[in-house]
């Protein structure tokens, strides 16, 4: 359904009430109608009008815009905006930086995390024994329990026995939610907001699920230390950094990855290299393959292909890229010995359990007797292809640009990686400043995911970024936890994945229950244009929510909904067993960190003890009043189709 601008006499209305406040942050006090008139010349090649091209970097680079960010962008020019967003460590952010300095938990070593963990794991064990629960083994091994009343009675026996244990407990706990709450907070907040995009494209490009095992207590590390630091930097050092994190090699299980019997590790082929004469036998007779000697109970795992598979698959070559089964076996031995410390939780190099034997990796040659070199190569070697070039193109341009990913452009930053040797801010600049960019067809052509949808609204609200898990947990509720994704693929990045009845509702009534007040840091009243619109007819206010939020243009449905007040969605569907999809915001915020019910599927221990009776009325959420007025329309105006989109 085609789009209708804002109605001009309608603009010179609410130009009194809204424009001074979108340009007041550019120190200029022009009316809307002058400010289009001076916006810069359209760019040759670009079929976006200069205010589209606003919301287009805005929504693309930035998780939307925050009030008064369109006219700043404006002012300053796309095209600076742009390249002042690709250095990041050119803008100032110390109010970020101070924001995330208050989550305790995000610097502390992992090693003291896993200490933690263990003396909570130990502390359970005992609570467990002493209660004869049937649960015991789960709840020693950190998992949570198919028998949620059993294992937060073991929580409450820990908490009557032992506090410290119960302190231990929160900290563990407090390892993930922080995490996942200072994402959601950064995107939100930051003013490096393109440096925030692209840590969450790669995040989501190797990804790993906070749900398995230890890896959640490796997640701070990852974040800090593998990807940001190397998200606007080459691919290759962003490609070994991940390949060394804990997180990842715990993950897909390479921690656990050794030489299988049939060949020598790098440990014994050094000591047959230094025996002379008889002693020389000896080592050789010590590397002897095990099939041919007397059979013993296994001791170690062997090769795992888990690492192998994925790097090539989801992380360089893409699945068409060119290798085989065999390529991953070879790829597998490589980076055997590739490993965690158990001490401190950080990567480890154990030349023991390497397979030492020569190798071929994609036609390459891997001498025998490496050891490390081994999987240091065979990342040159993915890094350097022009398979990867292509992958990494096509996610780039179907992230930023359209689902459907036009060939010319994914072809030049294709190139753009080839010649750069995988410089991620040069692919990016190619994609910005191409017209492929800023076509009619890419315009709002994404679907947001939630995790977008959430971050853009709470910005489009200038709300206060939430510093508890509550926010975060709504995200997972929505369908999106954070580090939630089970398999390594990610989480889509194209609309068919995202929209569904249930989905739709949810979206639909996540904006109603923000504009209404309930989610954190959110609300009216804080809004900047609440008390301009307030005095204005109807009208006028829904051309003042559409100037603000929408961009200036919406659909005639979108604005019929906006001002008749009713969403036909949730007409349609209000006794529909797709309703009973829509989620109450209270309950997902007072859920774990993956808003799953009574447990955090992210730390493993069930939800800790309250600190308010179970039946304390401060517990008790009212249920959202009816919006009226400004409130409904700002909620209909967050639920519309022209939000979801980027």
């Amino acid at each position: 359904m085609g789009r209708k601008r804002m109605n001009p006499r309608t603009v010179v209305v609410v130009a009194g009430a809204v424009a001074t406040l979108l340009l007041a942050a550019c120190g200029t006090r022009l009316s809307q109608g002058a400010a289009l008139e001076s916006a810069p010349a359209l760019a040759a090649g670009r079929e976006l009008l200069p205010d589209q091209q606003v919301q287009q970097v805005l929504n693309r680079f930035a998780f939307g815009g925050r009030p008064g960010d369109a006219a700043r962008v404006r002012a300053m020019g796309v095209d600076r905006w742009i390249a002042l967003q690709l250095h990041p460590e050119r803008i100032d952010d110390r109010a970020t930086d101070r924001l995330v300095a208050s989550y305790t938990m995000l610097d502390v070593p992992t090693a003291k995390i896993l200490e933690s963990y263990r003396e909570v794991r130990e502390a359970r064990k005992s609570a467990a024994q002493r209660a004869g629960s049937a649960t015991s083994q789960s709840l020693s091994n950190g998992e949570s329990s198919r028998d949620g009343a059993a294992a937060r009675e073991t929580m409450r026996e820990i908490a009557r026995r032992d506090p410290d244990a119960l302190e231990a407990a929160r900290r563990v706990r407090a390892a993930t939610t922080e995490l996942q709450s200072a994402r959601l907070a950064r995107a939100v907040m930051s003013e490096r907001q393109l440096q925030e995009v692209i840590v969450d494209f790669w995040e989501n490009h190797f990804s790993v699920f906070a749900g398995k095992g230890l890896t959640r207590f490796y997640l701070a590390d990852y974040e800090r230390d593998a990807i940001r630091p190397h998200a606007l930097g080459k691919f290759r050092d962003l490609l070994g950094a991940v390949a060394k994190s804990p997180a990842m090699l715990y993950y897909l299980d390479n921690w656990r990855s050794t030489a299988d019997s049939a060949h020598p590790t790098l440990a014994s082929e050094r000591m047959r290299r230094r025996a002379p004469g008889v002693r020389g036998a000896v080592a050789r007779r010590r590397i002897t393959p095990a099939s041919q000697l007397p059979q013993r109970p296994r001791r170690r795992n062997g090769l795992n292909e888990n690492y192998g598979r994925e790097l090539m698959e989801l992380h360089t070559l893409g699945v068409d890229g060119g290798y085989t089964q065999n390529d991953v076996i070879e790829v597998a031995r490589a980076f055997t010995g590739w490993t965690i410390d158990p001490r401190d939780g950080s990567f480890a190099f154990r030349p023991q359990i390497h397979d030492a034997g020569e190798k071929v990796v994609l036609g390459h040659r891997l001498a025998a007797g490496r050891g490390i070199e081994d999987g240091e190569e065979v990342l040159d070697i993915l890094a350097s292809s022009p398979a990867t070039a292509h992958f990494i193109a096509r996610k780039l341009v179907v992230h930023f640009v359209s689902d459907s990913a036009p060939t010319a452009l994914v072809e030049r930053v294709a190139e753009t990686y080839m010649h750069t040797g995988g410089d991620i801010r040069e692919m990016v600049r190619t994609i910005a400043t191409s017209p492929e960019f800023f076509s009619r067809a890419a315009y709002r052509s994404k679907v947001k995911t939630l995790f977008e949808l959430v971050a853009s609204a709470l910005r489009a609200m200038d709300a206060a970024p939430d510093t508890t898990h509550r926010t975060a947990a709504i995200v997972g509720k929505l369908g999106q936890p954070i580090f939630g994704r089970q398999t390594p693929d990610g989480w889509p990045d194209h609309g068919d994945a995202w929209m569904n009845t249930g989905a739709i509702l949810n979206r639909i009534n996540f904006g109603i229950a923000l504009a209404n007040g309930r989610v954190p840091g959110a609300s009216l009243a804080s809004w900047p244009y609440a008390d301009s619109l307030s005095a204005l007819s109807h009208e006028q206010q829904v051309d003042g929510v559409i100037a603000t939020i929408l961009g200036g243009e919406v659909s005639p449905a979108t604005r019929e909904v906006l001002v008749s007040g009713e969403n036909p969605m949730l007409s349609k569907y209000a006794d529909s067993s797709a309703a009973t999809a829509s989620f109450d915001v209270a309950a997902a915020a007072d859920g774990g960190a993956m808003a799953n019910g009574g447990g955090s599927m992210t730390t493993g221990f069930p939800t800790l003890p309250a600190t308010r009776p179970a039946n304390s009325d401060e517990r008790r959420r009212p249920r959202a009043r009816q919006a009226s007025g400004l409130q409904q329309i700002l909620g209909l105006a967050l639920g519309a189709p022209e939000f979801q989109r980027r």
